[in-house]
């Protein structure tokens, strides 16, 4: 689940890290109030679940309170990454003498939370990384002990030479990690972590995305979820028990369990295509979850073919099948389908597809092939 900026600052500062005061508006009315009881120069950010908002023109300073209405304005219905911009978070701006970065990320690879830093922050973190990645200091926290207070020293200095500076940032470390973990996050970062003139080390900006096997034992962090700000189709998919995400290609691909939707999506790219999306309909038996599926899968323009890859252990052929048949009824489908069903009923599953007019296949290579070719259309 991903939250807002302004709701990942309230987590931060729950624990105690320094963030300026901000409040969200909705109307461009209620940013020049909340602009004039700041006073001076403000920031209103657009508030969506996408990065890039700076360079999408969703970030604007205002030197007065008119200003900020103005910006809101131009702001509130802006499309970033085709999402609509509803909120808008006024912060006072902030003298800024240098930027940094800090991030957690969970590292399925080394089975650890990695805490990250580079004292080249800001809005290009990303070309850093590609560029010069010896210029991003990585430590992974083992789970048995947690953050120690010499790692976060030796990561805030890091950053800063400056003794001051490095003990402020080693504490917002520590607070940062604690946040981190009582918030179910997979990642959380502070972009840019300021220094001012003055000398104080503040959090301007942040981003967590929170684990959804975390959220039934924190019902705060759950209730933070806004559904306007999510994807349609993903949020359809996780009202109906489904696993989807959607990706750039033009091959949707519906299959039961996660380890065989990605070993589906990887021979898609082997034989030249590109899948749409990760969509695991679980070992549920119930036809109704492959109905959606469908609805899911033809509700992305980039589609091109759908292949559908069940192996029916707990999850039965034939209602696989039933779903494909009630899913067509239903549908005024236009796209081109592969399907493969093996396991379970398979011989009840085909007979089904076959009085309605489906073939089905048994061999893996061969449904996927047929998938890129179908979605390649008819001069391959």
């Amino acid at each position: 689940m991903n939250i807002h900026e302004y709701q990942a600052k309230e987590i931060l500062r729950a624990h105690g890290v320094p963030v300026p005061p901000g409040e969200v508006a909705t109307t461009p009315d209620e940013a020049e109030r909340i602009a004039a009881g700041y006073g001076g120069m403000v920031v209103v950010k657009a508030q969506v679940h996408a990065g890039g908002r700076g360079k999408a023109g969703g970030v604007k300073l205002a030197n007065d309170a008119a200003e900020a209405r103005e910006q809101a304005e131009a702001i509130l219905g802006m499309q970033i990454k085709e999402l609509t911009v509803e909120k808008v978070l006024i912060t006072p701006a902030e003298d800024i003498d240098t930027e940094a970065y800090l991030g957690i990320v969970m590292d399925r690879g080394s089975q650890s939370d990695v805490i990250m830093v580079s004292s080249e922050g800001g809005i290009d973190i990303e070309e850093v990384a590609a560029t010069n990645p010896d210029a991003i200091q990585k430590m992974a926290v083992d789970a048995r002990y947690g953050l120690l207070p010499h790692q976060a020293s030796a990561l805030a200095y890091g950053l800063y030479s400056e003794p001051k500076l490095a003990r402020q940032a080693a504490r917002i470390i520590a607070q940062l990690y604690d946040a981190y973990r009582a918030a179910g996050c997979t990642l959380a970062e502070i972009n840019p972590l300021i220094a001012t003139p003055a000398g104080e080390v503040k959090a301007i900006d942040a981003k967590m995305n929170i684990d959804d096997n975390a959220l039934f034992r924190i019902p705060d962090v759950e209730a933070m979820r806004d559904e306007s700000a999510e994807d349609p189709a993903e949020r359809k998919a996780r009202e109906a028990g489904l696993s989807y995400i959607q990706l750039d290609g033009d091959v949707g691909c519906c299959v039961n369990g996660a380890g065989l939707a990605m070993a589906t999506m990887d021979l898609v790219k082997h034989y030249g295509g590109e899948p749409a999306n990760f969509l695991d309909i679980g070992g549920s038996s119930n036809p109704d979850k492959v109905v959606t599926a469908f609805e899911i899968i033809t509700s992305d323009p980039n589609v091109k073919s759908i292949l559908f890859n069940i192996f029916g252990g707990i999850t039965r052929c034939d209602d696989v099948a039933n779903g494909i048949v009630e899913a067509t009824r239903r549908i005024d489908l236009k796209l081109p389908i592969a399907i493969r069903l093996t396991g379970t009923n398979e011989d009840l599953a085909v007979e089904i597809l076959k009085e309605n007019g489906f073939e089905a296949m048994t061999d893996m290579d061969e449904v996927v092939k047929r998938a890129v070719e179908l979605a390649a259309g008819p001069s391959s």
